[in-house]
């Protein structure tokens, strides 16, 4: 191998390997934004193993749909659980509300890339407008979720007759409403802790999206991506946003339909 070849390659290798600011064409930025959300990959894959885990150990109920009623004995019927609709009462809509926060969260991430998109071409305006979009469905995922926490924590107007071990280790029959750590209506007191854990996290990461979301969009809006020549910072935004919006997939998909 020629001198000349020999430089050629280790010139090759250092450009990839040698500590430029754009390994493998990626600026420093991203290549980190990628690693949290790997990691973070891994934390949410943690969570729904352990649910599908604790779910399979709870047989599924037999009876007609029509004649369920909240039993420690078996896991409940989603579409029996989340059936309600704000400000409509006594309406069963099985999974209509949120089905309708999916919608909202996966068309905020249609947005984002509408906003990535502009930032490409250094469209101030535009990515100004699709960054407003995005943050308004945030904001509307995250109050829609507010309002199902609360109808899930205070629960139907009947209730559902079950026998627990209370706090001071005693069996306990009576008419439970709703949902806490300890008990509730709908079925295992392990179905309550987990929605409010995995649901819980993943709107938390939400709620952090949605302070960057607004963050970006009012420096897009006072020009600062303009004075810095470039909206790199809407595409890391965009890579967080989008992740977020895929884990609720996996969420709405183990919680709601199975």
């Amino acid at each position: 191998m020629s001198a000349h070849s020999t430089a050629i390659g280790v010139s090759s290798k250092r450009g990839v390997w040698g500590g430029g600011n754009e390994p493998l064409k990626a600026s420093y930025g991203k290549l980190m934004m990628w690693f949290f959300l790997l990691s973070d990959i891994f934390t949410f894959a943690a969570f729904l193993i352990t649910y599908i885990a604790i779910r399979v150990s709870y047989p599924a109920y037999g009876g007609p749909a029509t004649e369920f009623v909240g039993s420690n004995e078996y896991w409940p019927i989603p579409e029996l659980v989340f059936d309600a609709i704000p400000f409509v009462h006594g309406v069963h809509a099985p999974l209509v509300f949120v089905g309708l926060m999916t919608f909202i969260l996966i068309a905020s991430s249609v947005t984002m890339v509408l906003a990535v998109e502009a930032g490409h071409r250094n469209d101030r305006n535009d990515v100004v407008k699709w960054m407003l979009w995005t943050l308004v469905g945030g904001i509307t995922f995250l109050s829609c979720q507010a309002w199902e926490w609360n109808h899930f924590i205070h629960g139907s107007e009947g209730g559902a007759v079950l026998n627990y071990i209370n706090g001071i280790s005693q069996n306990v029959t009576e008419t439970v409403f709703g949902a806490n750590l300890l008990v509730n209506e709908y079925g295992p007191a392990s179905f309550a802790n987990l929605f409010f854990f995995i649901t819980g996290f993943h709107g938390f990461h939400v709620t952090i999206g949605v302070i960057l979301l607004f963050m970006v969009f009012y420096q897009a809006a006072v020009g600062v991506y303009d004075r810095r020549g470039h909206y790199e910072m809407v595409e890391k935004i965009g890579l967080y946003w989008h992740f977020v919006d895929l884990v609720w997939v996996f969420v709405f998909t183990l919680f709601y339909l199975i």
